[in-house]
């Protein structure tokens, strides 16, 4: 198709997208839906007009997921306005670490036991399939602020935290299929991949997106300069979280995550002898760049900024991937996969994890029954599965990963985005 009948098409999607958004919500249809059955549609299963190939074009696909991933663990990051040493951070903490583990280790032994893979192979599915999304699900996002709903919030972490907490057990999986190197009694496995993983990446981001946070409040109420391109700044700090904790081998998606987190608590710093502009409206038409300048609303102002700018790009990064998850599907092969393997997944697994995981807390049943329905798969399995392609799998593991991997998203998307509102909101 020319070019100029895909600009059509794309401008006509999203128009589209802007006038019926609100009776989608009506008839429990999300967003990702509609962009999953447009990009089957449009891929080699209808009208052949593109055609993710996930082998010869797994490199450019595996970048693509990686930045809709990056971009979304930075927006939730942003939205977590609960102080890090609240209470409230131990559910999500429970359930992006012990959860997860769990999570791999269920679907290790239904891969052994049930789908007759080798144990690496299960461990690598387990990896693929245990981080779940909270992007695909508009009605799961927690609320800014540092009073959000305790549910929301809980998945919200989940969903950020474990995208990067599951890259141990991937590189476990790979390392057992020889893809990885593990070291002896695989002492590097747990030092490296898990253990400073994990904690350096966190660290890293931390200190990036606070260090950052405050240069440039600093320079704002001090001096008024760095004020606007907070386009850049978002950007910029997400690249130079990733990359810093790339070189130092440590999780780049815990760091991305940590940096959001960091900066939205970047704290005030009022100058001697200012006062608040309290609710003057004398700052007219240049509120904005006022109050980005004012030492009493510096960091909410930053933080604001670069949040909305950070919100519309993770529409666009989910337009983006879903529309190629449901090109993709022309491409599993459904002898690969039993019909039983994604309501055992959903049903029994899931929810077996995550009441492991919870064990002793004093959620009652109802809250326990959604924080199991509501484990979303979506960018992070993608992304692990390409991740997995490109590091050398055999054809014929990979073509059943793919299948595994590519019908539990779509099977998600559609379950997930039709319950999610009138559940939230029950």
């Amino acid at each position: 198709m020319a070019d100029p009948y895909w600009f059509v098409l794309l401008g006509a999607l999203l128009i589209t997208m802007v006038l019926v958004g609100t009776i989608l919500a009506r008839f429990l249809l999300s967003s990702a839906m509609v962009y999953l059955c447009l990009g089957y549609a449009l891929g080699p299963g209808w009208f052949g007009l593109i055609a993710p190939d996930l082998f010869r074009h797994a490199d450019v696909l595996k970048r693509v997921a990686e930045a809709a991933l990056l971009i979304s663990l930075f927006t939730v990051g942003l939205r977590m306005g609960v102080p890090i040493f609240d209470r409230r951070w131990v559910l999500p903490l429970r359930l992006a670490f012990v959860s997860m583990a769990f999570t791999v280790g269920l679907i290790a032994l239904v891969g052994v036991w049930g789908l007759g893979m080798s144990l690496g192979e299960a461990v690598l599915l387990g990896g693929i399939l245990a981080p779940t999304d909270p992007v695909l699900a508009s009605g799961v996002k927690t609320d800014r602020g540092p009073e959000p709903d305790h549910l929301r919030f809980s998945l919200a972490g989940e969903g950020g935290l474990n995208d990067g907490t599951a890259f141990p057990f991937v590189m476990l999986g790979l390392g057992l299929l020889g893809q990885h190197e593990l070291g002896g009694g695989a002492w590097r496995w747990v030092l490296i991949d898990l253990l400073w993983g994990t904690v350096g990446g966190l660290a890293i981001g931390a200190i990036l997106g606070a260090m950052i946070g405050r240069l440039v409040v600093y320079l704002r109420t001090r001096h008024r300069q760095a004020v606007g391109l907070d386009e850049f700044l978002s950007l910029g700090l997400v690249a130079l979280a990733y990359g810093a904790a790339q070189i130092c081998v440590a999780s780049g998606f815990l760091a991305v995550f940590a940096a959001g987190l960091a900066l939205q608590r970047v704290e005030e710093r009022p100058s001697a002898g200012s006062v608040p502009l309290g609710i003057s409206r004398s700052t007219g038409e240049h509120a904005d760049k006022v109050l980005a300048a004012h030492s009493h609303y510096a960091s909410a102002a930053m933080t604001r900024a670069v949040h909305a700018f950070n919100a519309q790009l993770e529409r666009l990064a989910e337009l983006t991937l879903v529309l190629l998850v449901g090109a993709m599907l022309a491409y599993v092969s459904p002898e690969a996969m039993p019909w039983w393997f994604t309501p055992l997944f959903f049903v029994l697994l899931r929810p077996v994890a995550v009441i492991a995981g919870t064990a002793g807390s004093s959620h009652d049943g109802y809250q326990l029954a959604m924080m199991s329905w509501f484990g979303i798969r979506g960018i992070g399995s993608v992304f692990y599965l390409l991740f997995a392609i490109r590091h050398g799998i055999s054809t014929a593991l990979a073509q059943q990963l793919a299948t595994i991997t590519l019908v539990t998203v779509a099977a998600s998307i559609m379950l997930h985005g039709a319950s999610v509102r009138p559940l939230m909101r029950r």
